[in-house]
């Protein structure tokens, strides 16, 4: 996504770029939990989940055209945990020049799972280069599934599933969230230099559900104004028409946790607004990512209807506190 430090770099006034409900994009936009940012020249990419990550590109966040792959051979360093090559829900930032993309690897319902990160000067298919696994999770352990922070002598354990990274640049400190199910979404301090974990960094609950067997997952944490919100992902994705994702928020004056929905609930309890349900043609909306453009916040996921799973993309209105889509 496109990062704070490099927004207010661009001229609003100058910049006026379209944008498009689901059924007004065009291209090749059939995808799973879409990651949106956009380089110096204006061109926007899109990357998302399937064998070694799809990339797509687009001049006006309208048209869109299948570029390939940020793994075109292949991602050997995640065979141990990927099936079949398949990569799931990276997370894209822009900035200073380099895209920074963070990705997981892990089969359905598995607990052997990890975290990577991947960078990239031009975001073309193969002109990528791969940083290091961020933390591991493991099948072996008899308990939920535990996060380790691998760069640390002592390695670091939580609750949860390490799959669906999101970055925040907040200030000049960086945060990770991830997680699903099980105990649900976490958080990491990351190392700005590097894109790793320091050594000492904690594992900091964000929130978590225990109904429908504690779905939520693809976190995303976004800053607008003085608060910060966390998206997430409820219940169930990628069964077609049958798919009941749904797009839920939470937000909070910290980047790291007291995040309260807006009755109140705090999502460590299970709160949660709705943003986007299944409406109208549109179903199991979720995956999501928001964008900072020159626009206005840009919220960006996938859905279904009886003809596959395609590209949403829609503005954010935040004007009321919480975000309403429009």
């Amino acid at each position: 996504m496109l990062s704070l430090a490099t927004l207010t770099l661009l001229t609003f006034a100058t910049l006026s770029y379209a944008i498009a409900g689901p059924d007004a994009l065009t291209g090749n936009t059939t995808l799973h939990d879409p990651s949106m940012c956009r380089d110096d020249s204006g061109k926007y990419f899109v990357f998302s989940t399937g064998v070694g990550i799809e990339i797509r590109t687009s001049t006006d966040r309208t048209a869109w055209t299948l570029a390939g792959k940020v793994w075109p051979e292949g991602a050997p360093w995640t065979d141990k945990y990927a099936a079949n090559g398949s990569l799931w829900a990276p997370d894209c930032t822009y900035l200073n020049g380099e895209f920074w993309l963070y990705y997981s690897a892990s089969t359905s319902g598995s607990r052997k799972s990890a975290i990577f990160l991947a960078k990239s000067s031009t975001g073309a298919p193969g002109n990528w280069t791969h940083e290091g696994m961020i933390t591991s999770t493991s099948r072996f352990n008899n308990y939920n599934v535990s996060v380790q922070v691998i760069n640390s002598e002592n390695p670091l354990t939580a609750w949860i599933k390490a799959i669906d990274p999101n970055l925040l640049i907040d200030g000049g400190k960086w945060y990770l969230s991830l997680g699903s199910f099980w105990t649900g979404i976490k958080s990491l301090n990351i190392n700005p230099s590097n894109g790793l974990p320091f050594d000492d960094s904690d594992v900091i609950p964000l929130a978590q559900r225990t109904e429908n067997n504690g779905a939520m997952e693809g976190s995303a944490v976004f800053k607008f104004k003085n608060h910060y919100y966390l998206f997430t992902s409820w219940d169930h994705c990628c069964n077609g028409t049958s798919s009941t994702y749904n797009i839920r928020i939470g937000r909070s004056t910290s980047p790291t946790g007291g995040y309260v929905d807006k009755s109140g609930v705090a999502l460590t309890d299970g709160g949660g607004t709705l943003v986007l349900g299944t409406h109208d043609n549109i179903v199991g909306p979720g995956g999501q990512d928001i964008m900072l453009d020159a626009d206005g916040p840009i919220l960006v996921y996938h859905y279904y209807t009886p003809d596959g799973n395609f590209l949403g993309i829609n503005r954010l209105d935040f004007s009321s506190g919480w975000p309403v889509v429009v």
